[in-house]
Formats: C-alpha cells, sequence, structure tokens
C-alpha cells in the first residue's frame, strides 16, 4: 500500500503513536474539498497498532509524519510521475513502466523548481479554464525556496495547465516561478488517471 485516505479526522505525530503534532488532517483536502489522500513512505507497527508515515503539503519540503492506519483506507496506486529538470521533461509511470512523457516548463534560475521525493496533494479542475493555469492545477507537497508568498499564496509549487501569458513560454524551456507547465492536454490526461497522494520525483 502506498496510499492513505484520511476516514477520521486525525494527528500526524513525529513518532508512531505519540509525540509533537506536526499536521491535522480531515478527512476533506483544504483546497478542493476532495478526500484528502496522502503517499505512505514508511510504516511500521508499534504497540500491536500499525501506524504510516506520510508526506504532508507544508514546510519544509519533505515533511512527514506518522497516523494510525485506525483513522485511514489504505490503497495501492499503480502510478508515478517523474520530472527532470535539466531535461525539462516529466514521464508518467505505470506499474514501473513509462507510458507517457512530455515537455515541461520548469522553474527559471532564479526561483528553480523544488527538487526530491514529493507527491500530489490535490487534483484541482479549473472550470472555466484559468487564463494563465489552463485546465488543471495539480498542487504538490512542495514549496518554493525563492517565496514565502506569492500571488497571495504560500509560494506552494504545483504542476499545472498553460493559457494566456504562459503560452508564451515554450515547452521545453526553464520560465516558470517553481511551478511546472504542462500542455492542457497532458495536464489532464494525467489528472483523470493518477489519484491524489501519487509519487512525484522530482530530479
Amino acid at each position: 500500500m502506498n496510499l492513505a485516505r484520511v476516514v477520521f479526522a486525525t494527528r500526524a505525530t513525529v513518532r508512531p503513536g505519540g509525540g509533537r503534532v506536526l499536521a491535522r488532517l480531515r478527512p476533506t483536502a483544504p483546497l478542493g474539498g476532495a478526500p484528502t489522500q496522502l503517499r505512505i513512505v514508511a510504516q511500521k507497527v508499534a504497540r500491536g497498532r500499525l501506524y504510516v508515515r506520510v508526506l504532508l503539503p507544508q514546510r519544509p519540503n519533505g515533511a512527514a509524519g506518522w497516523v494510525s492506519d485506525d483513522d485511514l483506507a489504505l490503497r495501492r496506486s499503480r502510478w508515478r510521475v517523474r520530472i527532470d529538470r535539466r531535461g525539462r521533461s516529466l514521464t508518467v509511470f505505470r506499474d514501473g513502466r513509462a507510458v507517457k512523457r512530455h515537455r515541461v516548463v520548469v522553474g527559471k534560475p532564479s526561483s528553480p523548481t523544488p527538487g526530491g521525493e514529493l507527491a500530489i496533494s490535490e487534483l484541482l479542475p479549473q472550470r472555466p479554464m484559468d487564463d494563465f493555469l489552463g485546465t488543471w492545477v495539480l498542487p504538490l507537497t512542495a514549496y518554493s525556496g525563492t517565496y514565502r508568498q506569492f500571488q497571495g499564496g504560500r509560494g506552494r509549487v504545483a504542476m499545472h495547465g498553460r493559457s494566456g501569458a504562459a503560452l508564451r513560454d515554450p515547452l521545453g524551456s526553464a520560465a516558470s516561478h517553481g511551478c511546472i507547465r504542462v500542455a492542457n492536454r497532458a495536464i489532464g490526461w494525467i489528472a483523470r488517471r493518477v489519484p491524489a497522494g501519487t509519487a512525484v520525483g522530482i530530479r
């Protein structure tokens, strides 16, 4: 199992079963209201109970906490996404096999796309199509190392589509503020198949 859907309001703590509270998790995701689903990065049995360590959508990047499986529904995703910043490409894997590859726009040198082992935290359709972000926004468990605040937000990094002024930067360039811009058709294909909580590796 590599995905955890939050069924009951719960806490993510620094160690299995206790310690400092790192996050309070609710069954509905904060941005879009869909079920909260998180990437599992470790599992451990403590005092006869199973705990899973999940990636949290908060600073610092890679933050993770332990949650009892009593409050979760565990499942498996067959999908994984890999983003190559140098090659400016995104590859989608299913069961370990590459099934789609797309050119993308990554962060410019002054506001680079952060690397690491991350996850998709939500799937947000843009209806009607946003005049910059395109048809879909897929926020990641990643934040900019350049911006603490950006356009009213907290510097969250996402994969998203392209429209309006975003089309001025060609696919395969390094021109964003840190987000990964993808063609609308490609981001739509991903959003319709890949669930929240899916692993995203950025190198």
